[in-house]
């Protein structure tokens, strides 16, 4: 656990990152436009949300509110946190396990954006952004493995999945158009499928904490998003997002209408708001997120990892897997030796049980593996990100495709702008009071992520779970292939190109076929130009 007294040996390395950080965004930056209609679109976080710098730093900078605070310092600390990787015992990133799904938070987000699209499952190979998602053929989750699968343990544990058995396969899929647009250009889509044998689990497979049979088990595949602006996100107030959603289920343009888990016609559902909060979800393609302060990351650092911190107290485990564990020989041989301190019953199963559940064991053992200080610090870096501004919207194309994206329908699920309101943000958890000053704050901006923040349905081959997804932010992401290496679109990273993941948005059961339906109508130069908008966004 890092104590800022502990902190003067890397200090110097600080000093230095954050010097890296700086001449990185000294680096190539766009011209800023002088028309003030493009002026302020090429603003995409804002005011105070937006960095010019379009280097492969682009997706690292902070955001003018975090300098503007005095945050800066705080930043770099939170960053740091985010880009370690963690460990079982050594200080001071201690904290790992005792199962996680990555040793760092940026293994998932390299470049600090989407993950990549990956041929095969490994939790150490650099830029796998997938989660795997483990459900009954009723797309009910397992109850015996946690939400987001582990891989890894630290010793004495064992894994719950041997992931060497994971095998990803890429298919190929021709749509009803043959692939191909009326004047001839082809077109590839691929899609992927998992198949984990039924020697690889640890763990029984269980919905409910009943057994089920390995013939009904799924799997799929989701990968981590970009990570810059989700301050930004946060900061659209609550009222005006439910406006959105009446407007939406007024003008009855969804063929699949909106998901009722969210929204039940005039108000939200009860499982649209999050936890105990008046808050609805806004994060995750599921809407699983409500407020940033207890969302992806306050989350990701724990159940990603497993270290705990203030807010999150419990390993990310289930009661099937301590169970298992508590009752493995070699766990109950080992344990004492990794963990004399919780030789509390002298019951080694109950012992270990205890362990992992963090249950029935001393006040003095329950200390947070990431301080509260750290915690505020991580939060600042993560709620602090900036958007890379829009690039060359001032370019004759680029304002073709712009104007296309709008009449053939694409702008409305992903819309274009929102405006913040007061900031004023909450934190479930209780660790955050309303607006505090320890964050920055996005109050009255005009920010552009093009997103509804909805969920719709496209009827993809192999789709996500439930069908329902929310419409992804294009902000920033035509700078993925600088940044991350990679250009890889949609949930599970099948789309290579924005074409790609265009033409998958088509199936005649889809929320925007009428829209894929015009764009293929269109001539050449006119999807390029499209494609070379979304891309300056």
């Amino acid at each position: 656990m890092i104590k800022y007294f502990k902190m003067k040996h890397f200090n110097l390395f600080l000093s230095a990152s954050l010097l890296v950080g700086l001449l990185a965004s000294c680096g190539p930056k766009e011209p800023i436009p002088t028309d003030p209609q493009v002026l302020e679109e090429t603003y995409a976080g804002g005011e105070l949300g937006t960095t010019f710098n379009s280097s492969q730093s682009a997706y690292e900078d902070p955001t003018p509110a975090v300098v503007n605070a005095g945050l800066t310092d705080r930043f770099k600390y939170g960053e740091y946190f985010f880009e370690r990787t963690y460990t079982q015992n050594n200080e001071p990133f201690d904290g790992l396990g005792p199962l996680y799904i990555r040793s760092s938070c940026i293994a998932c987000h390299p470049g600090y954006g989407h993950g990549k699209r990956m041929n095969r499952y490994r939790a150490d190979e650099w830029g796998n952004g997938y989660l795997l998602v483990f459900t009954d053929r009723n797309d009910t989750y397992l109850s015996s493995y946690t939400g987001m699968p582990q891989t890894k343990a630290v010793a004495p544990f064992k894994a719950p999945l041997d992931e060497d058995k994971i095998q990803i396969s890429w298919l190929s899929y021709v749509d009803e158009w043959g692939n191909q647009f009326p004047d001839g250009e082809s077109y590839s889509l691929i899609y992927p499928e998992v198949y984990i044998p039924e020697d690889a689990f640890y763990v029984p497979l269980e919905v409910g904490g009943n057994p089920i049979s390995y013939g009904d088990f799924v799997c799929r595949l989701e990968s981590t998003i970009g990570i810059y602006g989700t301050g930004l996100i946060d900061a659209i107030p609550d009222d005006s997002l439910k406006a959105q959603y009446q407007k939406e289920y007024d003008d009855n343009y969804m063929p699949n209408g909106l998901n009722p888990a969210m929204w039940d016609g005039s108000d939200w559902a009860p499982t649209g708001l999050y936890g105990n909060t008046t808050h609805p979800k806004k994060f995750t393609y599921a809407l699983t997120r409500g407020p940033l302060q207890d969302a992806p990351g306050a989350n990701a650092i724990w159940n990603i990892t497993n270290v705990t911190h203030p807010t999150k107290m419990g390993h990310y485990m289930t009661a099937a897997y301590a169970t298992k564990a508590s009752q493995d020989p070699d766990v109950q041989a080992q344990f004492y030796n990794y963990f004399p301190q919780y030789n509390i019953t002298g019951d080694v199963e109950t012992d270990i049980y205890n362990y992992l559940m963090m249950a029935n064991i001393p006040d003095s053992l329950k200390t947070p593996e990431m301080s509260a200080e750290e915690y505020s610090d991580f939060m600042v870096w993560h709620r602090g990100l900036a958007v890379p501004a829009a690039r060359n919207l001032a370019d004759e194309d680029v304002q073709r495709g712009r104007a296309l994206f709008r009449e053939i329908g694409c702008a409305y699920c992903h819309r274009p702008s929102w405006q913040t309101g007061d900031d004023y943000f909450t934190d479930p958890a209780g660790f955050f009071s309303d607006g505090d000053a320890r964050l920055p704050r996005y109050p009255n901006q005009k920010i552009w992520p093009y997103s509804d923040y909805i969920q719709h349905k496209l009827h993809m081959e192999n789709d996500i779970r439930t069908g329902w997804c929310r419409t992804t932010p294009l902000w920033g992401r035509g700078l993925s292939a600088i940044c991350t290496g990679a250009s890889d679109r949609l949930h599970d990273c099948r789309a290579r190109t924005v074409i790609e993941a265009i033409m998958w948005h088509g199936n005649a059961q889809s929320d925007a076929r009428r829209t894929v339906e015009k764009f293929r109508e269109l001539p050449k130069k006119d999807r390029d130009a499209v494609v070379k908008f979304i891309e300056a966004i």
